[in-house]
This record gives C-alpha cells, structure tokens and sequence, in this order.
C-alpha cells in the first residue's frame, strides 16, 4: 500500500511541477483527468513541503541546458576520439597477429637480387 501512495504522490508532484513550469493547469487537467482545482491544491501542498526554491528559475533552467549542451558535445567528442583509438587499436592487433610478411619479403627480394650481381 505504501508503495501505491509513494508513486501516486510523485505523480502528484510531477504535475505540481509541471503546473509551476508554466504549462496551464487546463492543459494539465485534461492530460492527468483530473480536475483543475485537485491540480490547485497539488501545487499549494507542493509549495507548502518543498518551498519557492524547489522549481528552477529560468535562468537556472537556460543555464543547465546550455551546461548540458556542452557536455553532449564533449561526450561526442570524447566518443569519437575512443572510436578513433580501438580503430588504431585493432590495426595495431592485426600487425601483430602477421609474422611481418613484408620484412619476409623485402628479404627474398633483396636475396635474389644479390644473387644475380654475383653471376
């Protein structure tokens, strides 16, 4: 039972949350089915537990998305740089798994040729 009255009351903040964001409480009402008084109280019940300084201001907002835009793109960055380096990094297995066909090789080549100087 405890755990039914936990999720109604987030559900309920949520909403409360949404309402003080500056989504109209009609809209509100109409999205929940609910109606816009129960919408009211939730608010009021939400401003009395957790204070005015529980919703964001706008400033606060615009700045966390600006901080969350400049941490996606260094998350980007930081994903392209790793795709980068397991690239390199199976190359570099791949040469290794070789017994060095090319030094094999350039050393019959070089063999040949100085077989035929002696001739």
């Amino acid at each position: 039972m405890r755990q039914r009255n936990n999720a109604f009351k987030d559900v309920r903040n949520k909403v409360a949350q949404e309402a003080l964001a500056g989504i109209k409480v009609g809209v509100l009402a109409r999205k929940y089915d609910v109606s816009p008084k129960t919408i009211r109280n939730w608010v009021k019940e939400f401003q009395d537990e957790f204070g005015a300084d529980a919703i964001p201001t706008i400033d606060e907002r615009i700045n966390d998305s600006k901080r969350l835009a400049e941490l996606e793109e260094k998350y980007n960055r930081a994903l392209k740089a790793l795709g980068e380096k397991e690239l390199e990094n199976e190359v570099l297995r791949e040469l290794v798994k070789k017994t060095n066909p090319a030094s094999v090789i350039d050393s019959t080549l070089h063999k040949r040729s100085l077989g035929r100087e002696t001739r």
